[in-house]
């Protein structure tokens, strides 16, 4: 019988620390890109590097966005996608791989959420939410990791999700957004184990409210906004750029050993509840 002889561990190489969270030159698609979590992320990887492709329902958004980016020094497009059409997806999904040449990086950032309290939930309103929350994940997952795969150099997937795919809401009207997205946490972990062979990750990071245009309404009610900060350990609201990190970490080289998970950017809640 022999043995291995020497240390197991492998030598840590330093210029692989340097590069950790390098994400210079990535291709990354941004579906949503325009909105208060997707822009913080866009022009964040775009600062960091990244080459960026912004897309969602309204093209002057996307563009806009793109030519801030771009008069800052970054590299950047816009483009329309209408996220319900599976056939729309596949074809700015295809833009998006022409203008950059391939995507490297999936950030999926499209969501939606109609409040409706269980008595009046309504079939169209329902099938909106799953749609745009869930079906479009789906789609754009696919469409993204035909082009990876393709081109054999691994990749990566993100997809934002929500606590509200772990933590119900009481007194409030979110059985579709909860339903979509605690379904999206399910996608992500087989896409992720359809995907390890061809080394694309994919993961989800999962924030709670985050300060918005959108949640202003809700925040400027003192019971509502009482209520959130009582219930987080932090006690206060989260910024969009506060859930860039994480999404930088899993599209940069320190994440390359993780998938199938979904990070909760919290400041505690579901630790706690």
């Amino acid at each position: 019988m022999t043995f291995q002889t020497g240390s197991l561990t492998p030598e840590i190489e330093l210029d692989r620390i340097d590069r950790l969270f390098d994400i210079r030159d990535l291709r990354v698609f941004i579906p949503g890109g325009y909105g208060a979590i997707g822009e913080a992320i866009a022009i964040a990887m775009a600062r960091l590097g990244a080459e960026i492709c912004i897309a969602g329902p309204n093209p002057v958004k996307a563009e806009t966005l793109a030519s801030r980016i771009t008069d800052a020094g970054g590299k950047a497009h816009g483009i329309e996608l209408d996220a319900r059409n599976p056939a729309a997806i596949a074809s700015s999904t295809q833009a998006a791989i022409s203008r950059m040449g391939g995507i490297d990086v999936l950030v999926n950032c499209v969501g939606i959420q109609r409040e409706q309290a269980l008595t009046e939930v309504t079939p169209e309103t329902f099938d909106e939410v799953y749609e745009t929350n869930l079906r479009s994940a789906m789609f754009l997952g696919q469409a993204v990791a035909r082009d990876q795969i393709a081109r054999g150099q691994g990749g990566r997937q993100i997809h934002l999700l929500s606590v509200r795919s772990q933590l119900a809401l009481r007194g409030r009207g979110y059985s579709a957004y909860c339903a979509t997205k605690g379904a999206l946490v399910m996608l992500v972990k087989q896409h992720a184990m359809e995907l390890a062979p061809h080394n694309i990750t994919v993961n989800g990071v999962a924030p709670t409210f985050i300060q918005s245009d959108r949640i202003r309404p809700h925040l400027e009610k003192p019971a509502f906004r009482n209520f959130i900060l009582e219930r987080n350990p932090l006690g206060r609201i989260g910024k969009p750029v506060e859930v860039v990190g994480q999404v930088i970490t899993f599209a940069a080289a320190a994440g390359s050993y993780m998938t199938g998970q979904v990070v909760y950017i919290d400041g505690g809640v579901t630790a706690s509840q």
